[in-house]
C-alpha cells in the first residue's frame, strides 16, 4: 500500500506543477471558449430579432401602400431605413414607398428613394432595379446627361438588355440618334430572342431607320423582378 501511496502522492505533486504552469493558460482559453459561443448565439438571436422586426415594418410599409396610406407608409419606411438599414427588407421597402411617392406626384421624394437603395443595399438586383427607375425618372425630367450616367454604373448581366434599350431611349430623346441606334441594337442583341419586349425595341429601332441586331448567338435572359417590387415609374 506505501508503493501506492507514494506513486499516487507523485501524480498529484505532478499534477500540481503542471496546473501551476499552465492553470491560467488553460482557464484563459476555456473563458475564451466560452465568450466565443456566447457570443455567436447572441449575434444570432439578435439577427433574428432584427429581422422579425425589420419584417413586420416591410409589412406595414407594404400595407400602407396597398392601402394608399401615404402618411402611414412614410413613418412605417422612416423607422425601417432607420433601424434596418442593413437588412433585405428595407431597400424592398424602399422600392415600393417610391412608386408610391411617384405615383402621387413626388418625383424628387421617388429619386430621394431610388438613389438610397442604390447606396444602401447589399443585393445587385436590386441595385440594378432602383438605377434602371432612376433613370427612367430622370428621362422623365429630361435631364438625359444624368440618366445616362445612372444606367453606366456596373449592373447584372440578366439586365443589359433593358439597360441598353433605356440607354436607347435618353440618346434619342437629346437627339443623338446615332447612338440612340446602336444602343438599341445592343438591347436586341442581348434580350431574349423569345421575349415579346424585342417587338417594342424592333419599333424604336426602324423609326430611327435602323436594322435589326443579329440574333444567331445566345441571348442573356430577360432582367428578373425584383422581390416584392412594383412597376418602374411611368415616363
Amino acid at each position: 500500500m506505501a508503493v501506492y501511496d507514494i506513486e499516487e502522492q507523485e501524480k498529484l505533486e505532478d499534477l500540481k506543477a503542471f496546473w501551476q504552469r499552465w492553470g491560467n493558460l488553460i482557464s484563459g482559453a476555456v473563458i475564451a471558449i466560452c465568450v466565443a459561443y456566447i457570443g455567436v448565439q447572441g449575434w444570432r438571436w439578435w439577427q433574428h430579432r432584427q429581422a422579425e422586426e425589420a419584417s413586420v415594418l416591410y409589412g406595414a410599409v407594404a400595407g400602407a401602400v396597398r392601402g394608399a396610406d401615404l402618411p402611414k407608409a412614410r413613418d412605417a419606411m422612416g423607422q425601417l431605413a432607420g433601424r434596418f438599414a442593413g437588412t433585405g427588407y428595407a431597400p424592398r421597402g424602399a422600392l415600393l414607398y417610391a412608386k408610391m411617392l411617384w405615383d402621387n406626384g413626388d418625383k424628387a421624394g421617388a429619386r430621394t428613394q431610388l438613389s438610397w437603395v442604390i447606396e444602401n443595399s447589399r443585393e445587385d438586383e436590386l441595385k440594378a432595379v432602383a438605377r434602371y427607375r432612376l433613370a427612367e425618372a430622370l428621362l422623365d425630367d429630361k435631364q438625359y446627361d444624368q440618366a445616362l450616367a445612372t444606367l453606366d454604373a456596373k449592373h447584372p448581366d440578366a439586365f443589359a438588355g433593358l439597360f441598353a434599350d433605356l440607354r436607347g431611349d435618353a440618346l434619342a430623346s437629346a437627339g443623338r440618334a446615332v447612338e440612340a441606334k446602336a444602343a438599341y441594337q445592343a438591347a436586341l442583341a442581348k434580350l431574349d430572342t423569345k421575349s415579346p419586349y424585342r417587338n417594342y425595341v424592333q419599333v424604336k429601332l426602324d423609326a430611327l431607320g435602323g436594322d435589326a441586331a443579329p440574333t444567331g448567338g445566345a441571348a442573356a435572359p430577360a432582367a428578373p423582378a425584383a422581390p416584392g417590387a412594383p412597376g418602374a415609374p411611368a415616363k
